[in-house]
């Protein structure tokens, strides 16, 4: 009886309900969404969770490798903390090198009133100068290590997915936006239209990506504030990307337009925007949004590609693609690996949305 009410219920859910089993079974892709939202939600409280601001910074503690947080001090549990340091010239490399002071220890606090980290608005409203965890004070708190101007790497990580995480959404919105527009208008009325649409789409794809970054990032102004730049390259992320997105839409429109119920629509006299609206964009809408996860981690490299060769955003504000901008310096590789480490959040951000549009892309097609 039981097995009989659950192959009822299967035949009566609905589309979005199949779909939602179906990706529940797609574990990489559940992990994956997991991930994803512990990373936004960590981008959206980042004033709150990074120790440091953006411009805080301390001289004594440049390219300072990263403190491991111990638990244990000679055999007795006392909680998290760190040790002091010490700074010592390495006579081989002169450079200066950290060690650990044993005899020096500073607990990890929670939920302080952060003397390092300065005040910030939260969420962008209210004042406040709370901050996750701060070592005590003379103590000092790097899990991924310091810069070279000695600001903590770890905060700028959090601090610079806000931007990473969030340029690629307005941009993919802009992306789809601009794709599902130009490719209904092609795929709808055809013939000329569709031809002038596809000469478009192929003169934007016929130029060099990289190049044509470089020459749409050179039309910035060096002195704009770093929110003006943050929309000027949404929108020169989103004039690239587009012409794909159109041209999927175009070839749905084709393959659809001469449907029955199409057809009937149009007989009846319904508008064209609404026949479009109402009965073509719906019957792919699973695709728009496996297409919409997919664009996402393609914003994330090109973000992160323009701000890497200086193109993009640039120091003091921070995002990863500027947190790498030390990595092309072979010192830096050399002496200073733990600089790479914002390498591994981009990596994670982008595998992890290529897996939840590989789980998307399954659960589009529920029938399967």
């Amino acid at each position: 009886m039981a097995q009989k009410k659950k192959s009822s219920n299967y035949y009566y859910a609905s589309q979005w309900t199949l779909m939602y089993a179906k990706f529940r079974k797609h574990k990489l892709a559940m992990a994956s969404a997991i991930i994803l939202i512990i990373f936004y939600l960590t981008a959206i409280f980042g004033n709150f969770i990074a120790p440091q601001g953006t411009e805080q910074f301390d001289s004594r503690y440049v390219n300072c490798g990263p403190t491991p947080v111990h638990f244990f001090h000679e055999g007795k549990f006392v909680g998290p903390f760190v040790y002091g340091l010490q700074k010592e010239r390495n006579m081989e490399t002169f450079m200066y090198e950290f060690s650990e002071k044993s005899d020096e220890i500073y607990r990890i606090r929670f939920f302080q009133q952060g003397q390092r980290g300065g005040e910030y608005k939260w969420l962008g409203l209210f004042e406040s100068n709370l901050h996750l965890f701060e070592a005590e004070e003379g103590g000092v708190v790097f899990l991924i290590g310091t810069d070279y101007m000695g600001r903590d790497l770890f905060s700028r990580v959090v601090l610079g997915s806000q931007i990473s995480l969030f340029i690629p959404i307005v941009g993919m919105i802009l992306t789809v936006f601009l794709g599902i527009l130009i490719g209904s208008i092609a795929g709808y009325f055809g013939g000329r239209v569709d031809n002038v649409i596809q000469r478009l789409i192929e003169v934007v794809r016929s130029f060099p990506q990289v190049p044509l970054w470089m020459a749409l990032s050179a039309a910035i102004p060096p002195t704009m504030k770093p929110a003006q730049i943050f929309m000027l390259m949404t929108i020169i992320l989103s004039l690239i990307s587009w012409p794909d997105m159109a041209r999927t839409v175009r070839s749905k429109f084709f393959s659809i337009k001469k449907e029955d119920y199409i057809m009937s629509a149009r007989i009846s006299g319904a508008p064209g925007s609404a026949i479009v609206m109402r009965h073509m964009i719906p019957s792919f809408l699973s695709y728009i949004i496996v297409r919409m996860s997919l664009t996402i981690p393609h914003l994330i490299v090109g973000e992160t590609t323009l701000s890497f060769l200086g193109l993009g955003l640039r120091s003091p504000a921070t995002s990863w693609g500027v947190l790498l901008q030390e990595t092309n310096k072979l010192e830096t590789i050399m002496f200073f690996g733990w600089k790479l480490l914002p390498m591994i959040f981009v990596f994670i951000t982008v595998l992890a949305f290529n897996f939840l549009g590989d789980g998307l892309r399954d659960a589009a097609d529920p029938y399967k």
